[in-house]
Order: C-alpha cells, then structure tokens, then sequence
C-alpha cells in the first residue's frame, strides 16, 4: 500500500510514498546505493531478509553499489560483509568513505588535500592501520608534532574521552587541520546506538578547528558511485539509507531519488504500529531539520 505524503515547506520535490517494501518502487530504476548499517545490519548480524533481497535484487539485474560512511578500507568491509553472510558478488562495487579518503591521501588531487603534511595523528578502531597502509605518511602520538589529525573511528565505550578531549585541544590550538572519513555523528550496534566519528569530529569543531569530511552527503562520494555506474542516468539511480542527514540529502543533492529506512537511526521517530500521520510529521520534522525529502519511506530493507 502507497501513501504519499509533501510536509509543508520541505525540499526535495514531490513529496515522500509511505511503502511497505523496496517491490513498491524497484522496477522504476536501475540501480540502487544501498547503505550498510541500519539498512543491512546491525554490525553484528544482518537484518532480516536483507541477504536474501540483495540477492533477488541481483536476480531482478540491478546493478547494486554499497555506499557506506565506513572510515575502514574497501577490503575490510568486504571481508566483514562476507562473515556476516552476505554475497558480495551481487554488488557492482564497494564504495567506503575510508577508502576515498585514502585515495584522496594517496593521489593530493582535491584542494583541502593538497596543503596536508605528512605527519598525521590518527585516531582508529582497534588498531586498525589500513587507512594508512602503502600511504606516504608518518603516525605519531605527539600532537605537537602532527601536521593533521586523522580521524577514523574511535572506540568511545573504551577510550578515555577526557584524554581524547586533551589531545584534540592542542590540536586545534596549533590550527590542525582534521580529516575524518566517516561523517555519521550515530551507529547503530546489536545494543543500540553509538557515537561515532561525525559526533567526535564536531566536538573538534566546537573548539576552533576545522574539518575536513570525506563521504555521505558529500559530492564527492556521490561521483565516485557514478563512476561505478557507467551509462546509468541520474533519474534511474535510488538512494536507499537511514540517515536523513546523510543518505537522503546526500542523494537529493546529487540529483537521484532518495528511499528511507524508517527502523534504522531514526527508529524512535517512527515506532512500530504509529499512525501514518505520525510518520508524516516525523518525516516532515526531519525534513525540514536537513533539508531534503525522500521519495520514499519504508520500514525495512524489505521486498
């Protein structure tokens, strides 16, 4: 059952189609953006029928891109994606915010790049080095002796925040810049929501410092998923992701349609069972709060 549904004062065109699975709009594209977290799993377990979907989607030949705000390598999510029990060989690619920050380290083509040392304090999860494995640089403990920090991930339920606060303080009072490659200030875990990098970079920027985001909803991103999708035009590519912040203005801003999964982060906007009027005002409340409307709204990555 479709219900559409424009918020006043919403960007973003016609307004949103309550559906109840991805079979209520799959035929009218060619390809999908499929975010990771809150859309497939929970980072622990995948969700329900979400394997099976991927696979029918394939099946159906679409062409599917993951599009992930990840700070890990390609290679890593990958690996993860196939111990969680997912066939990656239906995907067309693997697009990772970490991978494109790596890229961007590696080639210094884009501006904000080019200025960057060579010294970088990285903040990673469990001692993860792939982001700046084969890369020119230097890791060090000493911010001052960093010419940027590097943010990945940070392990909040274990790391002392009051030390991480320090140490980004004399950061920021020596004007380093921070490149974080994974813009989600929330993650979603088998215990619910974490905070994750986006949230650590904006305390970075609370403080005087400036930031440099690679991934979701930036343009960049966005390109290099086009880049994955030759001969497929804007209008036959869709969004599909839980973040209004992220995946759908990030989509809309790039000019493709935009599908939002109502159970992932913003889950206690839309509780199970609520009136449809309920999800029009969450809808329109989170519309207005980022800027940009989805086509459509679902439950779950769901046929």
């Amino acid at each position: 059952m479709a219900r559409t549904t424009q918020p006043a004062g919403a960007a973003g065109g016609a307004g949103t189609t309550l559906v109840d699975g991805v079979g209520s709009f799959v035929d009218r594209f060619d390809a999908f953006l499929i975010d990771q977290w809150g859309v497939l799993h929970n980072g622990a377990a995948p969700y329900a029928g979400a394997i099976e979907l991927l696979a029918e989607l394939h099946r159906r030949g679409k062409r599917l891109v993951l599009l992930t705000n990840s700070g890990r390598r390609r290679s890593y999510n990958a690996e993860r994606l196939l111990e969680l029990g997912f066939d990656t060989s239906v995907l067309t690619g693997i697009v990772t915010s970490g991978e494109a920050t790596w890229l961007a380290l590696q080639n210094r083509t884009l501006d904000a790049f080019q200025a960057l040392g060579r010294r970088c304090l990285l903040f990673t999860r469990e001692g993860d080095m792939g982001p700046v494995e084969g890369l020119d640089l230097e890791v060090v403990e000493d911010p001052g002796q960093a010419e940027f920090v590097y943010l990945t991930w940070l392990d909040t339920l274990t790391h002392d925040m009051a030390e991480f606060d320090r140490i980004i303080a004399v950061a920021a009072a020596r004007g380093l810049p921070m490149v974080c490659s994974n813009p989600d200030r929330v993650a979603p875990t088998e215990g619910g929501l974490t905070m994750a990098p986006g949230a650590l970079a904006e305390r970075y920027h609370n403080i005087g410092g400036r930031v440099i985001y690679v991934g979701k909803p930036h343009a960049p991103i966005y390109a290099a998923c086009r880049d994955m999708l030759p001969g497929v035009a804007a209008e036959a590519i869709c969004g599909i992701g839980d973040s209004f912040e992220h995946d759908i203005k990030g989509a809309k801003d790039a000019g493709l349609a935009a599908a939002f999964i109502m159970r992932g982060i913003h889950a206690e906007a839309f509780p199970e069972g609520a009136d449809p009027a309920a999800d029009r005002a969450a809808l329109e409340n989170l519309a207005r709060r980022h800027g940009a409307m989805p086509d459509y709204a679902l439950p779950g990555f769901c046929l």
